[in-house]
């Protein structure tokens, strides 16, 4: 695909993606897209057949970019309780952002009868970030930073958790101090008592 090409596929993503936060996946229809980027029906489906494969290609993005940048630090060997930080840092932000959450139309999509258990992306994701997870702990128990423990285990607290609460923080008032606390125990898990926690 041209270069051209890419730009216009970024950018119906990029439009998408609002929708898809603002109205869940089910009400977000091609027409809508059509709109919000300024494309014309036939613009639009030459590079996409379904509001579904925009959505795939956007859910599909978040893991592997997160995995390649996790990577890509511990290949620079930085330290695991740095790379920590940052990432239970965004983590922390993005509970409580609700505004740009798509937990709800995640909800929607993959609970769609229509929607192939065999190849379900969410399952797939989970264990893209499972395996990212584990890499960055075993890296950590490996340099002695963080304490021998089940990386799986840590992984499960730390993704069921964040997920709860985005879903939640798009039906109630979060207070800023839950993902705080949260990512605390979550630390407290991986790291030395010496370590300080985030009050």
């Amino acid at each position: 695909m041209s270069l051209k090409g890419e730009k216009t596929k970024q950018g119906i993503k990029e439009k998408a993606c609002q929708l898809f936060v603002e109205k869940g996946f089910k009400e977000v229809t091609m027409k809508d897209i059509c709109e919000l980027t300024g494309l014309s029906r036939g613009g639009l489906y030459r590079h996409y057949e379904s509001t579904g494969q925009i959505f795939l290609e956007i859910v599909n993005s978040f893991s592997d970019r997160q995995r390649k940048e996790v990577l890509a630090k511990i290949h620079r060997h930085i330290p695991a309780t740095t790379i920590l930080e940052e990432l239970l840092s965004k983590y922390a932000s993005e509970m409580i952002d609700f505004e740009t959450s798509l937990s709800l139309a995640i909800y929607e999509f993959y609970s769609n009868p229509s929607i192939s258990k065999e190849d379900n992306s969410v399952k797939k994701q989970y264990e893209i970030s499972k395996s990212t997870w584990i890499e960055l702990i075993n890296y950590g128990i490996g340099t002695k930073e963080f304490h021998p423990v089940n990386p799986e285990s840590v992984f499960n607290v730390a993704i069921f958790a964040y997920q709860g609460v985005r879903m939640y923080s798009r039906l109630m008032k979060m207070d800023n101090e839950i993902p705080i606390q949260i990512m605390n125990e979550i630390k407290r898990l991986l790291l030395p008592e010496e370590v300080s926690y985030e009050k």
